[in-house]
């Protein structure tokens, strides 16, 4: 269908994650979650909409008969020359108007992100070589993902092994698990099974309930580096996201590294960077007895930015407090 494929290659071409094609009154809206942010693409007349919906279901394997039930399919499409897998979620309103949802799932060397100050990225990839947690944060959108598979990536000769929900980078060297609590492989199953793999190095996609962060630790504790991804507003509110899911301040001090949290920043240029807010074992004490939410470092890297015409006044003020 060509709408189908033009829609792909425009998604592509603005390295999307996500295509929503969802009911709006009498038409269809198509929408692109893009670097952050949802971008209203165009509409569709509801017959050219439902068509579409029907030739991607088609090609992912689902039930066309079903339109009110929520389905996932996959499949896996070529776009300039690099190949793409794709993830698709439908499902009907209460009116039996069905939506569909594509994630695109990129190959890592599309999925790599910019840095607005190298010397942090260096200083991440120098904690990674030590066993223990690192632990980041940050809104969805924010390249937390990728952030964790270009940590493990430079860690070569070491088996990587993914347990994610879903899978959102695809990389043939790391062995990749994929959540499915239907199938009972559910975060909790899957790290218990991993361990026998005896893996160097996790990347668990997020730690969200207390049996996730138990193992998790555990995992840090006998002798794994586990990158992970906790919801938190700032580096430090992790560390009170995994007392709330039951860990004690005590060990997860003891296990981590590093917490970080991170933004997708836009640039003067119309690109982006990622600037992190880190927080390193060495000075754990003093942060968390200052009760601050972002570090001076922040701060300063956001003046320094401003000083340096990377990013706008506007741009700072936005993200000061995160």
């Amino acid at each position: 269908m060509r709408l189908a494929d033009e829609l792909l290659q425009q998604a592509f071409a603005k390295q999307a994650g996500d295509i929503l094609l969802l009911p709006g009154g009498k038409d269809y809206i198509v929408k692109f979650f893009c670097q952050g942010t949802y971008q209203m693409i165009t509409k569709l007349k509801k017959a050219s909409a439902q068509q579409m919906i029907a030739y991607f279901k088609f090609q992912a394997n689902m039930m066309l008969s079903e339109q009110r039930r929520p389905q996932l399919g996959a499949l896996t499409v070529t776009l300039a020359g690099n190949e793409i897998f794709l993830r698709l979620s439908t499902v009907g309103d209460f009116l039996g108007r069905e939506s569909l949802v594509i994630r695109l799932i990129y190959p890592l060397e599309r999925a790599t992100k910019n840095f607005l100050d190298l010397k942090q990225w260096s200083r991440l990839e120098n904690v990674c070589q030590k066993k223990g947690l690192v632990l980041l944060a940050g809104p969805m959108g924010s390249g937390k993902t990728t952030t964790m598979y270009q940590l493990a990536k430079k860690l070569t000769d070491q088996q990587v092994m993914c347990i994610e929900d879903p899978v959102e980078i695809k990389d043939d060297s790391f062995l990749q698990l994929e959540v499915n609590e239907p199938a009972q492989m559910s975060y909790e199953i899957l790290l218990k099974a991993a361990l026998r793999h005896h893996p160097d190095i996790f990347i668990i996609g997020e730690i969200r309930d207390t049996q996730t962060a138990h193992i998790a630790l555990t995992a840090a504790l006998s002798g794994h580096l586990v990158l992970s991804t906790v919801h938190a507003m700032s580096a430090t509110g992790i560390l009170t996201r995994l007392e709330d899911l039951g860990l004690s301040k005590k060990d997860v001090l003891q296990v981590t590294q590093c917490f970080s949290y991170q933004r997708l920043l836009p640039l003067k240029d119309g690109t982006q960077a990622v600037l992190f807010d880190l927080i390193f074992k060495q000075e754990f004490e003093t942060v968390f007895r200052s009760e601050m939410t972002m570090t001076k470092e922040w701060r300063d890297e956001l003046e320094r930015s401003v000083a340096e015409g990377k990013i706008t006044k506007r741009t700072k003020q936005a993200f000061l407090e995160g």
